[in-house]
């Protein structure tokens, strides 16, 4: 939220199927994504969230929030399914436990600058299906784009540049 303020954004916290009303776009964080997923259903919020995301919600999910948009997931729990939004596949947890995080730079498509991105617990991207590659790590990809939905493999609000934040923005208003 922090991030969003910085780059001139109004936020609010989404915890109830209420709050999705009169969103501009929507941002789905990292933590962890089975737990984020019982709790969305618990609460009434994850098929809410699904139908706005089909709807044409504008959304950024940021690791765990990466796995949430992928149509398909692998190293879940038994029958963890994303919200399909994205036309991709990633395999949880797949840079390693928490005490294998690291920071390296990334290449942006069309920034000639890179970006310094923190990983925690991501998510590799095995499959970008039709989307948009944005942001590259050894080669691999690891930030997608299709319309007004990007997937992050890491976290950019820990990095303090707030590039990627500004072009979320941008696809919202657009």
């Amino acid at each position: 939220m922090r991030a969003f303020e910085a780059a001139g954004a109004r936020t609010r916290l989404v915890r109830l199927k209420e709050d999705l009303e009169d969103l501009e776009g929507l941002v789905i964080p990292g933590g962890e994504s089975t737990t984020m997923t019982m709790l969305m259903e618990r609460m009434g919020l994850y098929d809410a969230v699904a139908d706005a995301l089909h709807s044409g919600l504008p959304a950024l999910g940021t690791c765990a929030g990466m796995i949430l948009l992928a149509e398909r997931v692998s190293d879940g729990i038994d029958g963890q399914q994303g919200l399909g939004v994205l036309d991709i596949a990633v395999r949880r947890n797949a840079y390693g436990r928490q005490l294998e995080s690291f920071e390296a730079e990334l290449e942006l498509n069309g920034d000639g600058a890179s970006f310094p991105g923190v990983f925690i617990r991501a998510p590799i991207v095995e499959d970008v299906g039709s989307t948009e590659v944005i942001a590259r790590h050894d080669g691999r990809p690891v930030g997608v784009r299709k319309g007004r939905t990007m997937a992050l493999a890491f976290h950019p609000e820990l990095s303090g540049d707030l590039r990627l934040h500004r072009e979320f923005l941008r696809l919202v208003r657009s």
